[in-house]
């Protein structure tokens, strides 16, 4: 006599996709949390070319899939922040002691800060600040600023138009 188990295969889809919108949306908040910081993969490859049902077996699948890249997420965010607290305690050591970080440069970048700018350790004075040992940290003033480029493009397309005009 075999011993027979019904499996109530609406109860196993609703459990995996409850698990499996849990994991979109973890993912998604990782995505979110590392945007502009590091690239974070979250494709999950189709299960099938058309749309359809998935079974239990292809909702399994990409559960496990999904899985991965949340573990992969989470792995490529901690490393990233690992390095950007690296960067933060290199920048504080800096400011304390330039001289000890001759031509270091650390960017907003590295810090995992948005924007453009950067601490760059140099001689005060040029040569002769490098050979009196006159070091100090300098702040880079950042973006340059769209208008002011745009008027520096403006000018120059006047003064072309002025010379066509003239010849």
């Amino acid at each position: 006599m075999a011993l027979r188990v019904d499996v109530d295969e609406r109860l196993a889809r609703v459990e995996l996709r409850r698990q499996v919108g849990h994991l979109e949306r973890e993912l998604a908040g990782l995505i979110a949390e590392g945007f502009g910081r590091v690239e974070i993969e979250y494709r999950v490859a189709a299960v099938a070319a058309e749309p359809r049902v998935l079974d239990l077996g292809e909702l399994e699948r990409l559960r496990d899939d999904l899985a991965e890249r949340v573990v992969e997420a989470r792995l490529t965010l901690r490393k990233r922040n690992r390095v950007e607290s690296a960067n933060r305690e290199l920048l504080r050591q800096m400011l304390a002691s330039p001289a000890d970080f001759k031509w270091v440069q650390v960017s907003r970048d590295d810090l995992g800060l948005h924007g453009c700018g950067h601490w760059h350790s140099r001689p005060r004075l040029g040569p002769l600040g490098m050979l009196m040992g006159w070091w100090r940290v300098k702040v880079s003033s950042g973006c340059p600023l769209a208008g002011r480029l745009a008027a520096v493009e403006q000018e120059a397309q006047g003064q072309a138009n002025e010379t066509s005009g003239a010849g």
